[in-house]
């Protein structure tokens, strides 16, 4: 899989508004109301990615988690990272609405 050029990087973020690009890699931060909840969403995360093949980076802090996309080997972000990043938005239990 190749990664996206600077046009289809950008396409991409203006899709994807919650996330951004931090040294090559897109990043989203949540923030919920305690350490169960954003254990939670961890797990959420955790078997969504079991299912595409495809894991982000987890960095929890007690009620703050971080998700990072990349594909390591295109040493970039592909459309695989894309894709898993809307799947992450549209799934209900990811709403926006549920971290705070």
């Amino acid at each position: 899989m190749q990664k996206l050029n600077e046009t289809q990087l950008s396409e991409a973020l203006t899709r994807l508004p919650e996330w951004k690009l931090e040294t090559g890699k897109l990043v989203r931060d949540w923030v919920f109301k305690d350490f169960v909840a954003a254990m939670a969403f961890v797990n959420e995360v955790a078997a969504m990615a079991e299912t595409a093949g495809h894991h982000p980076d987890i960095e929890i802090h007690y009620n703050r988690v971080r998700l990072t996309l990349v594909t390591h080997d295109a040493d970039g972000i592909t459309a695989k990272d894309v894709a898993m990043a809307e799947n992450f938005n549209q799934n209900s239990g990811l709403s926006p609405d549920r971290p705070t």
